[in-house]
């Protein structure tokens, strides 16, 4: 095991580590509880930095591979590596696990519990991302499932156990079937391994549409839950209203993630000849997401749903862009949905932090409450502005890069499901354009907010990274538009 390869297993291990660490701590060391937490979470950024550093972006394929055999003899093992891809989604973990920590900061209640959780939170998102056997990335899926459950349960709002119950369900549901799909893909092989590397070199074996079919729907439904795609999205709503402002930062920014990165990986990467069919009803379905998230917020009432509902709007431009790469090999369709991913961490990730900030504040998420709100918190409103804009996909942000890829890909696959998904684009701009007016112009109606303050330096330093990205990356995409050409497509075509 090379520098590189251990250093990939410390950036899984370490949070889990610290999970574990953190419950040996006396509980009224509440300082000593964060403090512990952030340096976890700081060092895993530190780690995802250095792996950035040492990845070769004109190397196509994997990198940092480390293969262990767990269970020789039913072909499991412990093998994880990177591509340009998951090297993306790792080290947007483990940004949006400091900015997220940092948030946390404000949790009142049985806190060593909640920060023990929200490391092993974040070992179990990291995994799914670096696991290249199909067992171990399914344990590391079901790992996601326990904190998050208890994370919205728990230190949830009103609805809190039936937001964490719905989501639990839903999530549980779509992993059964992603495991009936595994043993499936197991047994038919031959093979007689898990390795999702050997798998993709040997997909030939799958040609058998009347086994591939059904494999594939059976894997796409576990990814479109967690996408999430239409008609599976109904958990997200409830999930991101009833879960803490920091959850929501991790829920949006990287949890829907590891949908679209299932669907790469695994759905096109092992079962090309099938995904060939599947291709237009994923391509539906994403218009659908699109047209349908963008009316969904158009009538929310509450600042957080309405946020909520535009990640449908934002993934169903993953699932058009796959769907479109699909139909075409167009490299600017998976570029787009790759970049699309990365980019909707980043700025929906901000706007629930941004939320979350103001509800601390207001003690409300009722939009015909918080008019005037540039004028009481300038700092916060000037970043929720930028946020929104980079939302809408305004040219020189990072949401204008990836949805002018995605639709490019889109429109040389099927010319009306591109101009279809411009309806979405359109009313998702005037609904966050609305609500800037609405939120942060006219008369504040209530004089007690005058007398809240702006951000604090915690608060500033937590959005300050998300606000850098959504500038260089829509100023300056290109090493990143690298990364994900020479590792991605050279390995799923």
């Amino acid at each position: 095991m090379d520098i590189n390869q251990l250093m990939l297993t410390l950036v899984i291990f370490l949070p889990l580590l610290g999970s574990l660490l953190v419950l040996f701590f006396p509980k009224d060391k509440i300082n000593w509880i964060k403090g512990f937490s952030l340096a976890v979470m700081l060092i895993c950024l530190g780690i995802a930095i250095f792996l950035w550093t040492q990845f070769k972006s004109s190397v196509p394929g994997f990198q940092f591979e480390f293969d262990f055999q767990w269970i020789p003899s039913l072909g499991i093992s412990y093998h994880i590596g990177i591509d340009g891809m998951s090297m993306l989604l790792v080290f947007l973990t483990a940004l949006l696990g400091v900015v997220a920590c940092l948030a946390s900061f404000t949790v009142k209640n049985r806190i060593k519990e909640y920060f023990s959780l929200y490391m092993l939170l974040i070992s179990g998102i990291i995994g799914v991302f670096v696991a290249l056997d199909l067992i171990l990335f399914y344990v590391f899926w079901e790992v996601v499932l326990v904190p998050m459950y208890f994370l919205i349960g728990i230190w949830g709002g009103e609805r809190k156990l039936y937001a964490s119950i719905k989501f639990f369900l839903y999530t549980l549901i779509g992993s059964l079937f992603m495991l009936v799909a595994i043993l499936a893909i197991y047994f038919q092989s031959g093979l007689g391994t898990f390795s999702i590397t050997e798998l993709m070199k040997n997909n030939s074996v799958f040609a058998n549409w009347s086994l591939a079919l059904p494999m594939f729907g059976a894997f796409f439904l576990a990814f479109a839950i967690k996408v999430p795609s239409f008609p599976f999205h109904t958990w997200l709503p409830d999930a991101h209203v009833e879960a803490p402002a920091p959850i929501s930062v991790l829920l949006a920014g990287v949890l829907l993630k590891m949908g679209g990165y299932g669907l790469i990986r695994i759905c096109i990467g092992i079962l090309p000849e099938a995904s060939k069919w599947w291709a237009p009803i994923i391509g539906i379905l994403g218009v659908i997401g699109i047209v349908y998230g963008a009316f969904c917020s158009l009538v929310q009432k509450d600042l957080k749903k309405l946020v909520a509902y535009t990640s449908l709007n934002h993934m169903g431009f993953v699932l058009l862009a796959v769907a479109a790469y699909i139909m075409t090999g167009s490299q600017a369709a998976l570029q787009g949905a790759v970049l699309v991913m990365f980019n909707h961490g980043i700025t929906t990730g901000l706007l629930f932090l941004l939320v979350g900030y103001y509800y601390e504040r207001t003690h409300t998420r009722d939009i015909a409450k918080l008019p005037g709100m540039a004028s009481i918190f300038p700092i916060i409103s000037i970043m929720m502005i930028i946020a929104s804009f980079a939302s809408i996909g305004l040219p020189a942000t990072a949401g204008f890069v990836g949805e002018f890829l995605a639709m490019t890909g889109a429109y040389s696959a099927n010319m009306w499901w591109a101009l279809i998904s411009v309806i979405g684009l359109v009313v998702n701009a005037g609904v966050m354009l609305w609500m800037m007016q609405r939120v942060m112009f006219g008369v504040v109606l209530d004089e007690h907010f005058k007398q809240l303050k702006d951000a604090t330096f915690r608060e500033f330093a937590a959005a300050t990274p998300l606000l850098g990205f959504i500038f260089f990356i829509g100023l300056y995409p290109g090493p990143i538009l690298t990364m994900i050409t020479q590792t991605v497509t050279s390995l799923v075509k």
